[in-house]
């Protein structure tokens, strides 16, 4: 994995925002964490009085954590501050793939918990004018066991959870988290992971599977059709529409 050196990064003429491209120490583990942070495209308008809203976002495994760059724009024209976080090191084991999935991986998922857990106990006093106590935490795949594995920890600071085709960690039940977790097609979640309808309705909760969608698409190097597709089902569930809604916004695009 590439190291990112701390400085400003200018995007591309199709983007107006900057984003800050960092690697935080987590002396307690030895261990550096990249990140990249971008910044609302309204930044004046994030004060201490009334900070503007935070979004996590984690990668999918073998997947740069600076290639969701589609969803943090979206994120960034709605006010939030967007954290993407690189989760495998050159030295970690790598990712399990033979005998009971959810044993085998569950190191991964934890040591990734802990790794969300301490960039927002490191960023939220340096950015006073941000929320770091309602925070938004998004994962493809392997970043979205992730994120489910810390939101079933039962922190009080998670306000929504948003999965792209994460399979293996159950989501969480818990009245005061909200969940999306938007389907591909291509290959079924383990048994138990995501909500049933009577669980989505009783939690707040909406699965929504985009046909024809593929699981290692859903990135920057996806095709735009699909993108547009997440986009438009985040920025539906970001304006709180029902799990119908969602899923008639998404019928209205075919």
């Amino acid at each position: 994995m590439k190291y990112l050196m701390k400085g400003l990064v200018l995007l591309g003429a199709s983007f107006s925002f900057s984003v800050l491209a960092d690697v935080i120490f987590d002396k307690s583990r030895d261990r550096y964490i990249p990140i990249e942070i971008s910044y609302p495209v309204q930044t004046g308008a994030c004060k201490a009085e009334s900070p503007c809203k935070v979004a996590f976002v984690s990668a999918g495994y073998g997947v740069s954590h600076s290639n969701y760059q589609f969803i943090g724009n979206l994120f960034e024209q709605r006010g939030y501050m967007v954290v993407a976080i690189g989760h495998e090191l050159p030295n970690d084991p790598p990712l399990s793939v033979s005998g009971n999935l959810y044993e085998t991986r569950s190191e991964n998922w934890s040591r990734g918990a802990v790794t969300l857990d301490f960039i927002r106990n490191n960023l939220k006093p340096r950015f006073k004018n941000y929320d770091f106590d309602n925070l938004t935490l998004v994962g493809h795949s392997n970043g979205g066991d992730i994120s489910a594995w810390l939101a079933n920890e039962g922190k009080d600071y998670i306000q929504d959870i948003i999965t792209l085709d994460h399979r293996r960690v159950p989501l969480p039940r818990r009245d005061d988290v909200k969940v999306l977790s938007i389907r591909a097609s291509d290959f079924p979640a383990d048994k138990g992971v995501l909500p049933s309808t009577t669980e989505q309705k009783k939690f707040a909760s909406c699965v929504v599977t985009i046909p024809k969608a593929r699981h290692n698409d859903m990135e920057d190097e996806g095709p735009e059709w699909l993108k547009t597709k997440i986009n438009t089902l985040i920025a539906g569930f970001l304006e709180e529409d029902s799990c119908a809604q969602l899923a008639s916004n998404l019928n209205s695009l075919n």
